[in-house]
């Protein structure tokens, strides 16, 4: 019997490194399958991985700067502070609505760059090169029509001031008049929705204005220095929201807005 167990002891011990050789043979057949023969095929699909991470790890950001999500957040944040209010809505209410706002606004923006470019590149029609232009020439064409000309000629100036000697910004389109790089229209988008955004937040904390002075004149004439007028305004705010429909007609506005 012991002898049996020896024997088979030997057996196992001298099969161990063959099915660790057959093992890891599959593992690498089975790696060698997911990427394409060639030394130039492999470092390119490590670039677009590379490049997939990267573009998911600033997704965020894109987000901010190339839609409508600056203006619309901004906006309801000013509305929160004009109503007296610290934390209602909370955080996650208002950049949750500020995002449908912002992908309901910019939904025909997101189905031009699908149809014409990342859709034909998903199936193999173009290839990466040609696919970025088209994916970013839809919010080009967005930005543009919301960017302010002085906020543009103002990068636009710092740019021709400060960098001679590189390719110029302004690069004559296909008969369309001129094309300009992304790094002048985005900055100038994000300006000029900055711009727009205090500016429909100084509407939006106006009449809220109105209402604290009133509040606060009654009070002082009544004696009650110790009161907070913040005290008793805020829930007279709050009732002249409502009963304005404001959530409404703030969200139409921002809304209209873009259009």
């Amino acid at each position: 019997m012991k002898r049996l167990l020896l024997l088979l002891a030997l057996l196992v011990a001298s099969a161990a490194p063959a099915l660790a050789q057959d093992a890891v043979a599959e593992a690498a057949s089975g790696l060698a399958s997911l990427i394409p023969a060639g030394d130039t095929a492999v470092s390119g699909r490590i670039v677009q991985l590379f490049g997939i991470v990267t573009v998911l790890s600033v997704a965020p950001g894109l987000l901010v700067m190339v839609t409508a999500f600056t203006r619309v957040v901004i906006a309801l944040s000013i509305l929160r502070t004009g109503l007296g209010l610290q934390t209602t809505p909370a955080n996650l209410i208002l950049i949750s609505l500020s995002l449908f706002i912002t992908f309901f606004v910019m939904m025909p923006t997101f189905d031009q760059s699908w149809r014409d470019g990342l859709q034909p590149l998903m199936k193999g029609q173009i290839t990466e090169e040609e696919a970025l232009p088209r994916i970013a020439e839809p919010f080009r064409e967005f930005m543009l029509d919301q960017v302010r000309e002085e906020d543009l000629a103002l990068f636009n100036n710092i740019n021709e001031a400060s960098i001679r000697d590189r390719l110029p910004v302004m690069e004559q389109g296909s008969g369309e008049g001129q094309v300009v790089d992304f790094r002048i229209l985005v900055p100038a988008f994000m300006i000029s929705e900055l711009r727009r955004g205090f500016e429909i937040g100084f509407l939006i904390v106006l009449p809220f204005l109105v209402i604290d002075l009133i509040v606060a004149t009654l009070t002082m004439s009544m004696g009650m220095m110790m009161l907070p007028p913040t005290i008793i305004s805020m829930p007279f705010k709050i009732l002249f929201f409502v009963l304005i429909d404001g959530w409404n007609m703030l969200t139409g506005s921002l809304v209209r807005s873009f259009m």
